[in-house]
């Protein structure tokens, strides 16, 4: 009889996939960890390092709500985490404005005309509330006004998610704006001078946050080694192809190659995954319902290219990251890889960027060469009026696969669908993971799925609800706020009745046809 070759298996080596991992190697379960990328872990939170330049691919500030996660942290770089200083600013019609906000600043730049009009589309939505909002567009307009909405919303979003906010389901706008983010930034600076800081009434708004000296790649790359020094397996440049699951043995065999194609195989009793949703669905045997394989061909994710300049440091600016609103460059955000640490970049003559591109892989953008893209990062660059392009010295690109979930119309229905023939299927296999739940959540929550997966692992028993995880579609980041009855602490997951706990060992219930 087969014997498993771990405990556990995990595909793909995150914040996710290492977080389960390295709890469960310190409670004695063997795990083997299997990364596609040949070089680095981390994921989406990896740094990449380019000529003794480091960046990230996107920005990762490390601050959570939940004690636990603050505290692994602090666990894994105990020395190397630096304090710093939220910057952020926004781009629009060649102005920069402070995010959030600012009274004064706003009014001044925007100008009396357009701020009244802003505020009068405001009022009119708040007099007038619409009771049900069927896409991204109307959340917004009805709660903040169509005025705001086409200001500081639609063109960012559409960069980003490349479609029409008509077409973006209102979950989205739940998860990521409701009663935070940039919608209460322009609210709150119109509204009142309140002070500024965690008691703006802004509740994303973290003054300050923790980052490794090296960038987040640095925290992936110390968990790794954590595993490996537990026993565990973490095997870069290979490839999952297909997980075969023997119920009458209760083994997962997970085949996966490597960049030349030779094939391996582990044997395990669990898996983790924190791969794609679509991926793992098309990769599973027995294979899912036909209906529920056609579900998963139909998530879409948004894909996502760096431009990383290397230019002569004209301290131009010190914010670590601007969003840019403006419809004329297709630059959505530009990083300023100094400001989040000055390890980042090896020669304080120079500086830093990355400008971030969105896009869906096989697109113009996407296919055009690296020489292409750095021209046009130069270009975009100069007509923000950041830096000249004659200032650039050097500069590489970083492709990113599958960067975001796309919340569509139906894909809560689609993701529901393949979740429950899963469990139902396969009790052993784990979902955890913003790919692997098709869920848009920050890292810390990410690390909070895996966190809980593993405590079910370890107690033999669904103990957990891992999808309740940012359930509500709030994520705090300031203070506790009396206002807002926050505790401090990002709530955790209750636990699931006794009743209802979900033995793994138990035979999964009858299958339908």
């Amino acid at each position: 009889m087969a014997k498993p070759s771990s405990d556990v298996v995990v595909i793909g080596a995150g914040p996710a996939g290492l977080t389960a991992a390295y709890q469960l190697a310190k409670n004695g379960l063997s795990v083997c960890v299997l990364e596609k990328d040949p070089r680095y872990v981390g994921g989406l939170s990896r740094t990449v390092e380019y000529r003794g330049f480091y960046f990230d691919i996107g920005g990762h500030r490390f601050f959570s709500k939940s004690r636990q996660i603050e505290d692994l942290w602090t666990e894994l770089l105990p020395d190397d985490m630096l304090v710093r200083q939220r910057s952020s600013r926004i781009y629009y019609k060649g102005r920069f404005f402070s995010y959030p906000l600012k009274l004064g600043e706003a009014l001044q730049k925007l100008g009396p005309l357009e701020a009244s009009a802003c505020m009068l589309s405001y009022a009119r939505a708040r007099l007038t509330p619409a009771k049900d909002s069927k896409n991204f567009e109307e959340w917004v307009s009805h709660r903040f006004g169509a005025r705001l909405y086409q200001t500081f919303f639609k063109t960012y979003t559409e960069k980003v998610w490349g479609m029409p906010c008509t077409d973006i389901s209102a979950d989205w706008a739940a998860q990521r704006i409701k009663g935070l983010s940039l919608g209460s930034a322009v609210v709150n600076a119109f509204r009142t001078a309140r002070a500024s800081g965690d008691r703006s009434g802004i509740k994303t708004l973290a003054t300050s946050f923790r980052y490794p000296r090296r960038g987040p790649g640095m925290m992936w790359t110390a968990c790794a080694e954590r595993v490996r020094g537990l026993g565990g397996s973490v095997q870069l440049g290979r490839r999952v192809v297909a997980c075969s699951h023997d119920e009458k043995k209760g083994l997962w065999t997970v085949a996966h190659d490597d960049a030349l194609g030779d094939r391996q195989v582990e044997r395990t009793r669990h898996v983790i995954s924190s791969a794609p949703l679509r991926q793992l669905a098309a990769a599973l045997s027995p294979a899912l319902p036909r209906r529920t394989r056609e579900a998963a061909t139909e998530l879409k994710y948004r894909d996502f290219l760096t431009v990383a300049l290397v230019l002569k440091n004209q301290e131009a600016f010190d914010d670590q990251w601007i969003y840019v609103h403006d419809p004329t460059v297709r630059v959505a955000r530009i990083q300023n890889f100094k400001a989040w640490s000055p390890e980042m970049v090896p020669d304080p003559a120079l500086s830093c960027y990355g400008l971030e591109y969105f896009c869906f892989a096989g697109d113009g953008l996407w296919n055009s060469s690296d020489e292409e893209l750095l021209a046009l990062a130069r270009h975009e660059l100069e007509a923000t009026g950041l830096a000249a392009a004659g200032d650039v010295v050097d500069g590489c690109v970083v492709r990113q696969p599958k960067a975001y979930p796309v919340y569509d119309d139906g894909y809560a229905e689609r993701v529901a669908q393949i979740r429950a023939d899963i469990e139902m299927r396969f009790p052993t296999m784990h979902l955890v993971g913003r790919n692997g739940m098709h869920r848009y959540n920050n890292q810390d929550h990410a690390m909070m799925t895996a966190l809980l997966t593993a405590a079910n692992i370890l107690a033999g028993q669904r103990v957990f609800d891992t999808w309740r995880v940012n359930e509500d579609a709030e994520y705090l980041e300031s203070s506790a706020d009396a206002d807002s009855g926050a505790s401090g602490l990002r709530l955790v997951p209750t636990r699931i009745a006794p009743a209802s706990a979900e033995r793994f060992s138990a035979p999964p219930p009858s299958r339908p046809q």
